[in-house]
């Protein structure tokens, strides 16, 4: 029953090892002629076994360790079960362990992108053209004779950014899809936050992608499962390899508005049909996990489920507990097998406290219905949070580039609970033509000491994050919720210095629960969060030490002039105009 033959061609081949049939390098043939090349890791037998597949840029034989030690030894210290059953060999970043998933009954697929790894081509990622390839390697996996001719998606933020692009494409052996902390707008997640340009992607493009670029070749790794290349098996000279790739940095520079460029890597929820396990991180933003609380709220599949947890962003995935969870959805949708997945709650939040504690709770939905929307107005005298708003009419200035405004609650009178999507509401002016405004959400200890979080890749997050342009105010209705403004980003309306502008921001989704005692606090500035202590010296496969955003900073100095964003900004309140902030209060069940 093995339909992948030897001497298929002079790269293909195929062995037993670590208890499971591997095929190196199968070849996938795209209809423009294109070849991609996969893995696939099976039981050796004849049986029918669904599929879990994978489509990405990162290198299919890079082992985790490689590009990604730091992270890889973290993981393993502060999760021993993650390696523990496992010789490891096939570990890579971000996508699943073959020996964990093959006793299991499956089939494991994993395929380099088009331009990286071992398969040739253009590189340009996130684009249409990969979507489509995506589709394709979905229907071949379909059809394969050791396939039961059902395909999963399973991965962590590309690999499952690129599982909400393709399942709208609606591949028809396409049964289900488990995106892990992958986002689903490209501008507002991705590239431009609130409108402000964000380095993250071209330092990430720097560091994780064109080191994979295929032709990188023997400038590159070499595998440690199969002693190839993982970016040939050619090499490629340096002129090559810039002809053979799209520039990043470049292109999202130049469009700096919610264009055709980004509509071509837009997804259409409606059309997403197959069931889902939406995971998501409390500590994502803004990158992730905005993506997963949109994509399970309108994608319009019937089966759909939503889990949310914390601390780093790779380490739950290839735990016991993210295996788990995982194994039992998919046994449910590709093996038609329910005796684990009957009883699993809608929405599973794995509840934050301070101190990295978690309590596993079910809900119904998200945003949680029982949800009280409070709104904590901000109030001038002593710069405080308050339910109540005031009528005198005051005015709050603060350079951008310094620490900006903080207000603060009193002390919680008991254990208070903020769990869900937030929005901030400004009157501002600038003595400027714009303003860019980050807005943070934050928890004090009763001495005022700041509780930040291990979040997804900062140690040192705080609670939650929102930022917006002032010339990207304007805000589509349709689109909008009073727990969630949409701003349009497809025109620039400059402002009139020391006029005053209604500023609606969006703070992305998160949950925290506020000791007794404890204080919360909203900061408004005009520059990235620092945490108030030392910096921690980041991840290997990142180029900047971690102040508190982690590799999310927003200090490209084209997109953010000083002649414009070093300047002075001006809050104002009077009768008609009371700032707030909208907290999601949960109330006990």
């Amino acid at each position: 029953m093995d339909d992948i033959k030897t001497g298929v061609d002079d790269i293909f081949r195929t062995e037993v090892r670590e208890g499971m049939r591997i095929d190196w390098d199968v070849p996938i043939e795209m209809n423009d002629g294109v070849v991609l090349r996969a893995n696939v890791y099976r039981p050796d037998d004849n049986g029918k076994y669904p599929v879990i597949m994978s489509y990405g840029p990162y290198g299919k034989d890079l082992h985790f360790e490689e590009l990604y030690k730091t992270c890889w030894d973290l993981m393993c210290q502060n999760h021993p079960d993650v390696p523990a059953g496992s010789t490891n060999i096939h570990q890579a970043w971000e996508v699943a362990d073959p020996e964990k998933w093959v006793p299991k009954g499956y089939a494991l697929v994993r395929v380099d992108s088009r331009g990286a790894g071992r398969s040739p081509g253009y590189l340009e990622v996130f684009a249409r053209r990969e979507t489509l390839d995506f589709a394709e390697c979905i229907e071949w996996g379909g059809v394969q004779s050791w396939s039961n001719g059902k395909v999963g998606l399973s991965g962590i933020s590309y690999y499952a950014i690129n599982q909400w692009m393709v399942a709208a494409e609606q591949p028809k052996h396409l049964a289900a899809i488990c995106p892990w902390e992958g986002s689903a707008d490209y501008y507002r997640e991705g590239a431009y936050h609130g409108g402000i340009y964000s380095t993250f992607a071209k330092h990430w493009y720097d560091m994780q992608i064109m080191q994979i670029q295929h032709g990188y070749g023997d400038r590159g790794y070499t595998s440690r499962a199969n002693g190839e290349l993982a970016a040939g098996p050619v090499t490629l000279s340096d002129d090559q390899l810039i002809k053979n790739r799209f520039d990043l940095h470049g292109t999202l520079s130049a469009h700096q508005l919610d264009d055709e460029f980004y509509a071509e890597r837009y997804i259409d929820f409606s059309k997403i049909e197959v069931p889902i396990l939406s995971c998501g991180n409390w500590g994502g933003a803004p990158l992730h996990p905005r993506g997963n609380f949109n994509g399970f709220m309108y994608s319009a599949s019937k089966d759909k489920y939503l889990e949310v947890h914390g601390l780093e962003h790779w380490s739950l995935y290839y735990t016991d507990y993210g295996n788990d969870i995982q194994w039992r959805f998919f046994d449910k949708y590709l093996k038609d097998d329910d005796t684990g997945w009957s009883e699993q709650p809608r929405v599973s939040l794995n509840v934050r406290h301070p101190g990295e504690k978690f309590v596993l709770r079910d809900e119904e939905d998200w945003p949680l219905p029982r949800t009280d929307w409070t709104k904590y107005f901000l109030l001038p005298e002593g710069q405080v949070l308050s339910t109540t708003p005031i009528t005198e009419k005051s005015e709050m200035s603060y350079k951008a580039m310094g620490d900006g405004l903080t207000f603060v609650s009193s002390p919680v009178e008991s254990e208070t609970e903020i769990c869900g999507p937030m929005a901030v509401k400004l009157f501002a002016s600038s003595d400027t033509k714009d303003a860019d405004i980050f807005v943070i959400l934050r928890v004090f200890q009763s001495d005022l000491k700041e509780v930040t979080f291990r979040g997804a890749l900062d140690p040192h997050t705080p609670v939650a994050s929102g930022w917006l342009r002032a010339s990207h105010r304007k805000i589509d209705p349709d689109k909008s919720e009073k727990w969630a403004p949409y701003h349009t980003h497809d025109e620039i309306e400059e402002l009139v210095p020391g006029d005053v502008y209604e500023l609606d921001i969006e703070i992305h989704a998160t949950g925290i629960v506020v000791p007794e005692g404890y204080r919360f606090a909203l900061s408004i500035r005009g520059c990235d969060y620092v945490y108030p202590g030392e910096p921690n010296t980041g991840l290997s496969n990142m180029k900047n030490t971690f102040t508190g955003v982690g590799p999310f900073l927003h200090d490209d100095p084209v997109n953010r002039p000083m002649d414009v964003f070093d300047n002075s900004v001006t809050l104002h309140v009077d009768e008609e105009k009371s700032p707030y902030v909208l907290l999601p209060i949960i109330p006990p069940k």
